[in-house]
């Protein structure tokens, strides 16, 4: 059996359209719609309906640490141009996955997938050949695959919910309740990574990014033969093990466009 594993797709549709080639199947680890391209401003959703110069502006405010009322001012004055923003951000999300999501159903294999953090699961259209995967155990080619999408904030810390676009962040309690009663897997599947330093770590960013400490006790307690995941975007390391465990960050898909090959 051999699976391609796909992450942080981000609207690359285009090497997303090949990522089936010798595969039984493809993983979809998260982050399908790209909002804003830190690498080119013209790209992404915010440049689309705010201009490429409020994008590269945004990009260059959280480079440098700015403080978060700072760029959620420099979004709110911006989206004061829009009578209704939140219907203008639903538009253009459906016309990103109606892209993205007509190219995993044309792969020509099965595909499951669940949703990261940028994702708007609730917008995904029903695809023929595109299980959405997110909480469930699905055996695929007699291993136990278990899934789980979104990324948990830190303890004690809810979603903000202003603003026309919410990201798909939970609680720590929420994500790891549903991690709890997630049944037994051979692989366990999530876009964020275990809580270890050097698969957290950015080294563009140069700075930590959000992790699961349940995540990695469950595997260092069930030792699965591999934890997929992606997140990260520019990992210190790309994979490590905890005890038995192979855990794989399955890699930045839009920067690369070459899955990870799971063979079993």
């Amino acid at each position: 059996m051999r699976l391609h594993v796909v992450t942080d797709v981000h609207g690359a549709t285009v090497p997303l359209a090949r990522a089936a080639e010798g595969a039984d199947g493809v993983l979809v680890l998260g982050d399908l719609l790209e909002f804003i391209d830190y690498r080119d401003p013209t790209n992404g959703i915010i440049s689309r309906l705010l201009g490429p110069e409020v994008a590269a502006e945004f990009g260059r405010m959280r480079r440098i640490g700015a403080p978060r009322g700072q760029m959620l001012g420099l979004l709110e004055r911006s989206w004061a141009r829009f009578t209704d923003p939140a219907a203008a951000v639903a538009e253009a999300v459906a016309a990103q996955y109606a892209e993205v999501f007509g190219v995993l159903g044309g792969l020509g294999v099965p595909v499951w997938a669940i949703p990261g953090n940028v994702d708007v699961p609730d917008a995904w259209p029903d695809t023929d050949g595109v299980t959405r995967a997110d909480g469930r155990v699905v055996e695929i080619g007699g291993r136990r695959f278990g899934f789980l999408g979104g990324v948990p904030l830190p303890p004690g810390i809810d979603p903000r919910r202003t603003g026309p676009w919410r990201p798909h962040f939970v609680t720590h309690e929420d994500w790891t309740a549903r991690l709890d009663t997630l049944g037994p897997a051979d692989v366990l599947c999530t876009h964020v990574p275990p809580a270890h330093p050097g698969l957290t770590y950015d080294v563009v960013t140069r700075r930590a990014e959000i992790a699961s400490a349940p995540l990695a006790a469950r595997i260092r307690a069930e030792q699965p033969s591999h934890a997929l995941f992606g997140h990260v975007h520019q990992p210190l390391h790309r994979r490590a093990r905890i005890g038995r465990t192979e855990c794989v960050n399955a890699g930045h898909f839009r920067a690369h466009g070459t899955p990870y090959v799971l063979r079993f």
